[in-house]
Formats: C-alpha cells, structure tokens, sequence
C-alpha cells in the first residue's frame, strides 16, 4: 500500500540523535518497533498495573496487553487512512514504558515525591526510558530511536520540562509544545487509539471483576446502544459473549468515526506534506457526537470503576509502598543497584529505579525494607 502524501515516510525522517547506517531489510520505523520490542522496559509491562494489580487475577489488562490493543488498533486506523502503520506500532508499543507500578496511583505518588526536585511526568519518563536508561548498545545509551518515534512517546509535555528538553535538543521532540505546533498523524493517532483501547477494555475488566454490572453500563449512551443491538439480534446470547458482543461493537463504531471524520479534516486542510500536519490544527479526531459519547463512557468509569472502593484502597495502599520505598532509596542509595546508588543525581535516580520496578517487584522490596507484608 502506498502511503498517502501527507504520512510519515521513513526515507524522510529526521533521523536519530546518533548517526546509524541504514539496516538492509528494514526502514528506519520498523527498527524502532523492533528495538522497543526487544527492551528491558517492554518485557516489564507484563507485570504493571493498567486498572487492577497483576496478582489480582490473571485475566485483567495490563501495561503489556494494553499496549498491544493500542497497536492494534492503531495500525487498523492507519491502513484505512493509509498512514505509516510501522510508526503508529513503534509509538503504540512504546507509549506507557515509562509507567511507574501500581498505575495512575504509582504515579502520583511518585510526582509528590518528586515535586522539590523536577516532579515525574510518565510520558517524559516513557522519552527517557527510550533515550538513556535502556543499556544495550556500545556506542550509547538508550534505544536511538528516530525522531518521529520519540516525538509519538512524548505524549504530553509540561512547560518547563518542554524548555528544559528543548534546551538541551534544539528544535527536538520537545519543541511543538512550546511553539504550539501539533505532532505527526500517526502520533495524533496513538492518542486516540488509547482512548478507544482503555474505554472498552475497562469496561470488560470491570465487569469482569464484579465491580461494574451491565444494568448500571446500560447508562451509559455509547455501551448501552451495542448491548441493546446484541440483545435483539441474539437474545438467546448469555455470559460473557453478551459483553464481548457488545465491546465488539462499540470498538468497530468508533474506529470507522474516526477514520470518517479524520478523512474529513484532512480533506479540509489539504495538507501537503507531513510538515503541513504539524502546522495545522490536530486533524485526527471523533466526530462531534463520538466525542462526547467517548467523554461521558470515560466520566462513568471514572465514577464507577477508577474511584470504587476497592480500586481505592488499592490505591491508597500503592502509594504508601510507593512513598516508602522512596524514603528508604533517599536515606541509603546502597538499598538499590550499584548502577543506580552510585549516580550524582540521587532523587532522579531513584525516581528512575521505582519508576521501572513492576508491581511485583515493587511489593516485594517494600516488605525487604519495612517486614511489612502487603495486606497489612
């Protein structure tokens, strides 16, 4: 398939930080996605929380399986819109690397942790998982990705983070967010397969867990319609096949909205090139009515699922294992890997060590440190 004029094409790209020959059976996107496969930092995202720990059960989503949702779906979309699917695959694969365990809730408390000394960002974290803390290659540290990639991982950017990076890479993957300028399509496209990816596969994992029921989804206008078209065109269906149906199709609607109505953006801007993309208005997108469906399904599981009572405690749980951790790392660096203890910058580099542990991992250090077990 020929890629349209205004994808990203590989013979075009801006290169990477560190001059590399060509490889011979392979354009310089699908060696990233190769590259971010064979990683340290992939393999870990088998064992990181997505909503439930991973020890909670087996069957729920996790850093690992989500990111391969997103790269399925993302390549689905490009191909239609004849987008770079290599590029959307790299970004897709490598989007969530810089996830800390336990989720959102790791996170956050790692951020506060972090607030004196430059904070913790996990999308920046993701960019420094790619360009520095993934160790090898002779010549160099981190992955040497292309520009196109790493700017796709860099999802979100504050202020200050954009200067400071941008600084130190002039007019790198840092610098749209401060010229206000927008990212590659298959970048733009990354964003919205995640949406899409955590929305439906939230739903079968709340559901899953008991803490969601199809009563209470039948509120919500963008589930509710696919499980009332299952239901009358199989209303013998039962279990988990009424879900699955539903999911189904709801996730087939909105990637035809969005191949619909980014074809319509594109059409009205006409760009030219995959410059052009950058200086125009974010041109992958819902449809207006697919939007606020999407909105109101993300409000839901926010209320009903992300802040349950049982995500809850789990989450004030993570966040006390999480903040111990780093006041132990802080009073004696020897507590972590020499690699790790013996660098200059000791509240990054511990940020970086919690940052990569999965939720196993983390747990288990904690009750090495304190001799307190998890449920305690």
């Amino acid at each position: 398939m020929s890629l349209a004029r205004y994808a990203s094409h590989p013979a075009q790209s801006r290169g990477r930080r560190h001059a590399e020959a060509p490889a011979p059976t392979r354009d310089a996107f699908q060696r990233d996605r190769d590259r971010i496969v064979h990683s340290t930092a992939f393999r870990r995202l088998v064992y990181k929380t997505q909503v439930f720990l991973n020890h909670e059960g087996d069957l729920f989503r996790t850093r690992l399986t989500h990111s391969l949702e997103v790269a399925q779906l993302g390549r689905s979309i490009a191909r239609s819109l004849r987008l770079n699917e290599d590029l959307v695959e790299a970004i897709a694969l490598a989007h969530d690397l810089g996830h800390t365990p336990f989720g959102h809730a790791g996170q956050d408390a790692l951020d506060a942790c972090m607030a004196e000394h430059g904070g913790f960002e996990h999308n920046l974290q993701s960019l420094r998982v790619v360009d520095a803390l993934e160790h090898r290659y002779p010549q160099y540290d981190g992955l040497n990705l292309s520009f196109e990639t790493r700017e796709g991982i860099l999802k979100h950017c504050s202020r200050a983070n954009a200067e400071r990076l941008d600084a130190a890479e002039p007019g790198g993957v840092a610098r749209r967010f401060r010229d206000r300028t927008q990212p590659s399509l298959e970048a733009q496209l990354c964003n919205l397969a995640d949406e899409i990816a955590y929305n439906a596969h939230d739903i079968d994992d709340g559901v899953r867990s008991g803490l969601v029921g199809l009563e209470t989804l039948g509120e919500v206008a963008l589930f509710s319609r696919y499980l009332r078209e299952t239901l009358e065109e199989h209303p013998q269906l039962q279990g988990r096949r009424v879900l699955y149906e539903a999911i189904r199709r709801m996730l087939s609607a909105q990637v035809y909205d969005v191949i619909d109505a980014t074809r319509g953006a594109l059409e009205a801007a006409a760009p030219a090139d995959a410059d052009a993309v950058r200086r125009a208005a974010p041109l992958v997108r819902f449809s207006e009515t697919m939007r606020a469906q999407s909105t109101e399904l993300k409000q839901f599981l926010f209320r009903n699922l992300y802040r349950h009572p049982r995500v809850m405690q789990t989450t004030s749980r993570a966040k006390e294992v999480v903040r111990e951790l780093f006041a132990a790392y802080i009073q004696d660096a020897q507590q972590m890997p020499a690699s790790y203890a013996q660098r200059d910058d000791r509240y990054r580099a511990v940020a970086d060590y919690i940052a990569g542990m999965t939720d196993r991992f983390a747990i288990r250090e904690h009750e090495r440190i304190t001799g307190r077990q998890w449920h305690e």
